[in-house]
């Protein structure tokens, strides 16, 4: 069980590190190109989603596994971004944003088909944060992050977050972002609640993973910047290791 791998690592004091794939951004080419890079030295989780629409998510699942033998989890923008041939699923509730949609109503559009599967679903309280600039993430899901510099609303979100149900709690900057979610807003997240906290969004350098472990993320999830520069993942798994 995924979940179970994330929530034993945790109570190890142990760090994480998952490596996003965004469909609408990668082919086969570029797949080959990075797990070539982290077959040796594999990351914890591969995620696998984006905020737009990709009828060949399942396809980058094959061709990832195929590769590579390292969990798959979805890390879906709406409910059209589903296979079963993950072996995991973050189902996302946006709950720094006041849209029903993405709250509940994509939810409903996908749970038929999800409840059939055998994917492992992990409810997750997605909480976004002001990295500086509009992101895919603010745009389509039409709502606000929440401010970089308002840690106190986010540990609140957090909280109604555990206090609901959600197993895990997701602070993300959105693509793209300019800046990463700060170690002040992590720190108290990290303090106010008894489930596994990932971060993610605007890291792009092995200091700002290191900063985020060392506030409190237990999985970090590293992905444009490996579009870019995949020579900095031997770096990043690096610091992954130092804890």
């Amino acid at each position: 069980m995924i979940y179970t791998k994330i929530e034993e690592k945790r109570k190890e004091n142990g760090k994480m590190l998952a490596v996003l794939v965004d469909p609408d951004k990668t082919d086969i080419s570029a797949i080959r190109i990075l797990t070539g890079k982290m077959k040796n030295s594999p990351p914890d989780f591969i995620f696998v989603g984006g905020s737009l629409i990709h009828e060949s998510i399942g396809l980058v699942i094959e061709q990832l596994k195929q590769e590579m033998n390292v969990p798959v989890v979805l890390f879906p923008g709406n409910a059209c971004q589903f296979s079963e041939k993950a072996d995991a699923l973050l189902f996302l509730s946006l709950i720094s944003g006041r849209n029903p949609e993405y709250l509940i109503g994509q939810h409903v559009l996908s749970a038929y088909e999800i409840k059939k599967s055998r994917v492992e679903v992990i409810s997750t309280g997605y909480i976004l944060i002001d990295g500086g600039r509009p992101t895919s993430v603010q745009y389509v899901s039409n709502t606000m992050p929440i401010p970089h510099d308002k840690p106190d609303i986010a540990v609140a979100t957090a909280i109604a977050g555990e206090l609901i149900g959600n197993r895990v709690i997701y602070l993300e900057g959105g693509s793209g972002a300019l800046y990463p979610v700060s170690e002040e807003m992590i720190s108290s997240v990290r303090k106010s609640i008894g489930i596994p906290l990932i971060v993610g969004g605007g890291l792009r350098s092995a200091d700002d993973m290191e900063r985020a472990y060392r506030a409190g993320a237990d999985l970090v999830v590293i992905g444009n910047i490996l579009e870019s520069r995949p020579e900095i993942y031997d770096e990043l798994l690096a610091v992954r290791d130092s804890f």
